[in-house]
């Protein structure tokens, strides 16, 4: 029976991460047996004591706990070195403000194994009723609202976007061709072991935000494909850790765009990119865009300069 590693990442979001693993723990799983892999990422609040009353005597839950906030990409590097040490076959990846269909997994691993390019595998993505971005949907609509099918790059402008965010969903994105894709979401997705072994972990110096990006594009240029399951189904509680149009957005975002951008895009994309950091050094009103861009030069990166 093939063997799945289930990674979920704590920090300081007890009872948000234990409504997350009791909705995975209801889940099917013809197609494989699984571990979770809970990961306190050194919260200062008593969620790890919380977490072990709740969970240490669950046979198919290990628990970690990191002495430091290593931030998303160590925190999950943790719990993916657990899992490739004891020899799991996949790595399933899931942020912990989520709630699951019961198939969802099954459905991901039955298409990871009937096709053995694709070893990157994303859920379709809802938001969860009451966390859209919007609060313009009629009734009928809420639970069906797209988050994401997978993302895409403005490779002009080094912008990633979640594709059809936002948008009712009515099958539109059911049959996308696989390539439109430049990655998956970190919020959700499936691994085959062989990528980590072949590409490395996630790449620590972004801490947080646009690891998703990387990981894929480094898989992608080691010739693995990426996919979405549309029939594949969870829901997101939106930005629950790290709150959306934040000073973290702004510092992380704008030095890992440059870490990102600086890597992959065209020569005269990185050119312009160049241009604008000089112009967010002189110009910008935001502290932590400046912060963020000076960090990128400096080479400052991880935790960076992030209070």
């Amino acid at each position: 029976m093939t063997q799945l590693a289930i990674v979920v990442l704590n920090w300081k979001q007890a009872r948000l991460t234990v409504n997350t693993i009791e909705s995975i723990k209801k889940i099917t799983h013809r197609y494989f047996n699984y571990q979770i892999i809970l990961v306190d990422n050194g919260s200062p609040d008593d969620s790890l004591s919380q977490l072990r009353q709740k969970y240490s005597s669950a046979k198919n839950i290990t628990i970690i706990a990191n002495r430091h906030n290593l931030g998303y990409v160590e925190g999950n590097n943790t719990g993916i070195r657990y899992a490739l040490k004891h020899h799991f076959d996949y790595v399933l990846v899931i942020n912990n403000d989520v709630l699951v269909k019961p198939d969802f997994l099954d459905k991901l691993v039955k298409q990871a194994k009937s096709n053995p390019k694709i070893a990157i595998l994303g859920p379709k993505i809802y938001f969860a009723p009451g966390y859209e971005y919007h609060h313009h949907y009629p009734r009928p609509q809420l639970g069906k609202i797209i988050w994401s099918v997978g993302g895409r790059i403005d490779w002009q402008n080094i912008l990633g976007s979640n594709i059809g965010i936002d948008e009712f969903d009515q099958g539109q994105y059911d049959h996308q061709n696989s390539s439109s894709i430049d990655f998956i979401s970190g919020c959700c997705f499936l691994i085959k072991k062989t990528v980590f072994q072949k590409i490395g972990l996630f790449d620590p110096r972004y801490f947080l935000f646009l690891e998703d990006a990387d990981f894929c594009q480094r898989a992608k240029k080691s010739a693995y494909q990426l996919a979405v399951v549309p029939s594949s189904v969870i829901w997101h509680l939106n930005s629950q850790t790290t709150g959306a149009g934040s000073h973290l957005h702004d510092y992380f975002l704008s030095r890992n765009r440059l870490l990102f951008g600086l890597q992959y895009a065209a020569a005269r994309t990185k050119f312009a990119l160049f241009r604008e950091s000089l112009k967010i050094i002189f110009t910008s009103p935001s502290v932590w865009h400046k912060r963020g861009v000076i960090d990128f030069y400096r080479r400052k990166f991880g935790v960076g300069s992030w209070q």
